[in-house]
């Protein structure tokens, strides 16, 4: 009995050492967490002061925005807005903001609809001359988008269609974006086809099949693609321009 007594004290003290050892560990990693989330939520805040002080600055008039650089405004005021959604001329704000999603909006419902069908034909259908048809759309990708403007430009005059929406839209509606085309393909070639050849079988056509079980898969990839273009497109200032684009 005494030798068991004996040996349980070595045991029991090995036991306290280990959980201090713990113990101690427990509050180095707890030290660490609150140095690392004081430090990022210094950085946040420093990273974040331009954003709000532009925004309190909207509230003062323009000789105190050059004049101090605290957040509260002394004399707070709304005219930067009003002057902002007036824009100085015979269209608001929301004049200018309707007519760029009357731009922006059909060209990404039809650049995701074009786009989808094109890659699903590339990715799954042989067709004649494939290899070369999907190295021509890779060349296009190597041209910038202004050199298209002049030969666009023509060729929409030849056609009568400037002063209108249909130049912004027609391209987009025959895959001429190869970015997202080629996108939507190397997406599809990573994608198993047991879903869709199961499709079939139940009778489904190729177009059923895209749709119900090819488009699902493909969210992701078309979600990206709506995104690309909506920037792409809100930030397109020479196109529409370039293509006489006005509003009366």
């Amino acid at each position: 009995m005494a030798d068991m007594q004996q040996n349980q004290l070595p045991m029991s003290s090995a036991q306290e050492i280990a959980e201090r050892e713990v113990q101690r560990t427990l509050r180095r990693e707890k030290i660490s967490a609150a140095i690392r989330y004081v430090v990022l939520l210094l950085v946040g805040l420093l990273m974040l002061y331009p954003l709000v002080w532009m925004f309190s600055a909207s509230f003062k008039p323009n000789q105190e925005i050059f004049t101090t650089l605290g957040l509260w405004p002394d004399n707070a005021t709304s005219d930067g807005f009003v002057n902002g959604w007036k824009t100085g001329t015979e269209y608001n704000f929301g004049h200018y903001m309707l007519n760029t999603f009357k731009f922006v909006i059909p060209k990404v419902l039809l650049t995701i609809i074009s786009s989808t069908i094109v890659a699903y034909g590339f990715a799954r259908f042989e067709i004649p001359w494939k290899k070369f048809w999907f190295a021509t759309l890779i060349t296009t990708m190597l041209l910038p988008s202004t050199v298209l403007l002049i030969p666009q430009y023509i060729m929409f005059r030849e056609m009568g269609m400037l002063d209108s929406y249909l130049p912004l839209y027609l391209p987009l509606a025959f895959a001429t974006q190869g970015f997202f085309v080629f996108m939507l393909i190397q997406f599809l070639r990573g994608v198993p086809r047991d879903m869709e050849e199961a499709a079939q079988i139940d009778g489904c056509n190729s177009f059923q099949v895209l749709w119900y079980v090819v488009v699902p898969i493909l969210k992701p990839a078309i979600i990206s693609v709506a995104l690309f273009q909506f920037m792409w497109s809100m930030n397109d200032f020479i196109g529409p321009v370039d293509l006489r684009l006005q509003r009366r």
